[in-house]
């Protein structure tokens, strides 16, 4: 492989090339497919290919309501540096964010897994639905080894949930190798990774993690690991939707 991706490693060079040739063949074979930026360092390494590679998948994101300003940033900075590329931004309902926190309160999501689900339920799930509509394809940055959620995911799934077809392009990369990938590049990413948080979601339910801990320990920190998702990578089936 040539420059720019000269100066990374052979064994990544040639992860890179199956990214590639995968990301294309999903931009030709399940259009009009999206991916979804949830602005995280495998994110960037995704959008900086797609918009690189100059590959037909549009880009979207969800704003919580509840980032980090270091997120804003971010998502500004991947608006200017990225201009072929945009950003799509799906926000929650005005109403149902309304109900939630006039009924349970503005941080119920601490007292129990079911609060808590129900915020990310209004503030994600719902948003992703309508990013997905009329979809035939979405594509993720999720990697195997984040989670203990996440070690039985392919890297091309069926979403039943979503009614899609769903594919995990860097499933199989290590974080040094996002990280090589972003240092080589010069990826822009989210300033909390230099303040150890390698995984980033709303504000009040990420922290940084000590050394030796999970990648993912700082995400909804107060929860048992096996509960730790939000239910937009809920258990999918099969590589083909049921007939």
């Amino acid at each position: 492989m040539t420059t720019p991706y000269a100066a990374l490693s052979p064994a990544l060079q040639d992860k890179l090339t199956h990214t590639i040739t995968l990301l294309q063949r999903i931009a030709s074979e399940f259009s009009p497919a999206v991916f979804a930026n949830s602005l995280g360092a495998e994110d960037m390494v995704l959008t900086d290919l797609i918009a690189r590679e100059q590959i037909g998948i549009d880009i979207f994101s969800l704003d919580t309501g509840r980032l980090p300003a270091e997120t804003y940033a971010l998502m500004q900075q991947t608006a200017e540096t990225y201009p072929s590329k945009p950003v799509t931004v799906f926000f929650p309902r005005a109403e149902s964010v309304e109900q939630y926190v006039n009924s349970q309160g503005i941080n119920a999501f601490y007292g129990s897994i079911d609060a808590r689900k129900a915020c990310c339920r209004i503030r994600k799930l719902e948003p992703l639905a309508r990013a997905l509509a009329g979809k035939t394809a979405w594509v993720t940055g999720l990697r195997r080894e984040q989670s203990t959620t996440r070690t039985d995911m392919q890297e091309q799934e069926w979403d039943a949930g979503n009614g899609l077809q769903k594919f995990n392009p860097l499933l199989a990369w290590s974080e040094k190798e996002v990280w090589a990938y972003i240092k080589a590049l010069n990826v822009p990413y989210n300033a909390l990774h230099d303040q150890h948080y390698p995984s980033i979601g709303c504000a009040p339910c990420t922290r940084a993690i000590a050394v030796g801990e999970d990648v993912r320990a700082g995400r909804w920190w107060w929860e048992n690991p096996e509960n730790k998702e939000c239910g937009l990578h809920a258990k999918v089936s099969g590589l083909t939707p049921p007939k």
